[in-house]
């Protein structure tokens, strides 16, 4: 007795010890992607926040250019700039809440927030108080609602829910996921990083980091990849008929540009010349989109950090781009807490009555 409590005890050891270290084992970084990427159909609700910064964003004009003083004024005040979201999703029923940030530095530097809620039929919005755009205080921080239907009649189109269902959306974002990177070499595109290296977010509890990176090497790989075989698999999937009709496309519409995607030999070779070229134009110092998985294979974080130079050959003008974009996500399936919720009564405006506001405001 004694030694079959022992065999048993010992079975249920190994059992749990082998359960816990699949759960830890890290997959090839291609199949870890195109797990997470069927893994993010079974996500019915969560709580996100993205940010996408612009680090540098400078123009230098060549000796043999004139110079551009408006666009040297623009890029200064984008640089630095910032987009943040944060939100609350869940799929059933339908309810996203997000606020919207923007905040510009420099001499025309400004920061404002706008409140955002969708349901299944309905968009409400936040009339934010921007600074240099007047708006009439009675409007301010009241929701304006949507009606989606009655928007879709008055542009002389019918209204589509299957535009609205996330499921839907998701599956398709899946699908091309799986298409696309399915055609990129592992060894040249891919690899495992270490999570410690990975700078996750310190509420996020990563089991494996999986990097994409396209080099100055494998740029042209990466172009002609995306071309010749990626997109047309893409074109393939959107003919679906259940596809067709959340994006509202006609199979007129894809045959054409299926057609517009074919390439001949002398489109490729072409095309090979002209990526040639695409060196003395581009510099990429650094292109990684990083995604992290948990330890269920969720996808809870992606991030791009980017930083090229552009030369124009001709006028030796220089254009410096750095940015980072990131999406977190937590609370998985967890009971959503939403905080804004559906606005109702007195709060809530008409696009009609917001266009009688701001034409009575302005003697319109």
């Amino acid at each position: 007795m004694k030694k079959r409590m022992g065999a048993l005890l010992l079975t249920m050891l190994l059992t749990v010890s082998m359960a816990l270290t699949a759960c830890g084992t890290k997959q090839e970084p291609k199949e870890a992607l195109k797990t997470a990427a069927s893994n993010a159909s079974k996500l019915t609700s969560y709580e996100m926040s993205s940010n996408f910064t612009i680090n540098d964003l400078s123009y230098k004009p060549g000796a043999e250019s004139q110079g551009d003083p408006t666009m040297t004024q623009f890029m200064s005040m984008l640089k630095d700039a910032q987009l943040n979201v944060t939100g609350v999703y869940q799929s059933e029923p339908m309810q996203t809440e997000m606020t919207l940030g923007i905040e510009l530095k420099g001499d025309m530097g400004m920061t404002f927030n706008i409140p955002m809620v969708m349901t299944a039929e309905k968009l409400y919005v936040k009339v934010p108080n921007v600074p240099f755009f007047p708006i009439p205080e009675t409007i301010v921080n009241k929701f304006v609602e949507i009606d989606l239907k009655e928007l879709a009649e008055q542009e002389g189109t019918e209204f589509n829910p299957q535009a609205m269902d996330a499921a839907k959306t998701q599956k398709l974002s899946n699908e091309v996921m799986d298409a696309v990177l399915g055609e990129y070499d592992q060894e040249k595109f891919f690899k495992n990083i270490a999570v410690k290296d990975a700078a996750l977010p310190e509420e996020l509890d990563a089991k494996q980091v999986v990097q994409f990176t396209v080099t100055n090497d494998n740029v042209k790989e990466a172009v002609t990849v995306l071309v010749t075989k990626a997109l047309p698999k893409v074109m393939d999937i959107v003919s679906k008929e259940e596809y067709r009709e959340m994006l509202q496309l006609s199979q007129e519409d894809i045959d054409r540009a299926k057609e517009d995607l074919k390439i001949t030999e002398a489109d490729q070779a072409e095309m090979s010349k002209d990526l040639d070229k695409l060196k003395e134009t581009l510099t990429i110092n650094k292109f990684n989109i990083d995604f992290a998985l948990d330890k269920q294979d969720f996808p809870v974080y992606q991030k791009m950090d980017a930083d090229l130079l552009i030369k124009k050959p001709d006028t030796k003008d220089e254009v410096k781009l750095a940015f980072t974009g990131s999406n977190t996500y937590t609370k998985i399936n967890e009971k959503p807490a939403f905080k804004i919720n559906i606005p109702t009564g007195d709060n809530v405006i008409t696009m009609q009555e917001l266009e009688e506001l701001m034409n009575s405001s302005y003697g319109y």
